[in-house]
């Protein structure tokens, strides 16, 4: 399977005061915060809407487990059901089952340093 990944899909990072995170980075760098944090958009090379997620998380989250890392990266795929089917075969670690969403699939795995890695197969249009 050639291109697995077709972008960053987010960043996600654990700090003390997730509020104060969001607003500092609104004041001071112009992100343009919500609950979740900053949603960018941008389009890929065929014109279409794109977002990447910027989302600071309590420092006692378990969201990120079983890595024990401060920070998850959600990488955005095209088909994450063969997906994982071909790394489970290659031996990666495959942690939960496939969740499903109007904005897109998401799926686990982790890394050969045991960060935990988000695969998600976004539906863009869900969030315009």
């Amino acid at each position: 399977m050639k291109n697995h990944v077709t972008g960053i899909g987010g960043i996600f990072f654990k700090t003390k005061d997730p509020k104060a995170t969001k607003e500092w980075y609104k004041k001071h760098l112009g992100f343009n915060t919500d609950d979740y944090g900053c949603t960018f958009w941008w389009k890929n090379k065929q014109g279409n809407d794109c977002s990447t997620q910027w989302s600071p998380f309590a420092q006692d989250t378990k969201y990120y487990e079983p890595s024990k890392k401060d920070f998850m990266f959600n990488y955005r795929v095209a088909d994450l059901e063969n997906l994982l089917k071909t790394l489970k075969e290659e031996g990666v670690t495959i942690v939960g089952e496939i969740e499903e969403y109007d904005y897109g699939k998401f799926g686990w795995i982790l890394d050969n340093d045991g960060n935990k890695i988000e695969l998600w197969e976004p539906v863009d249009k869900a969030f315009l």
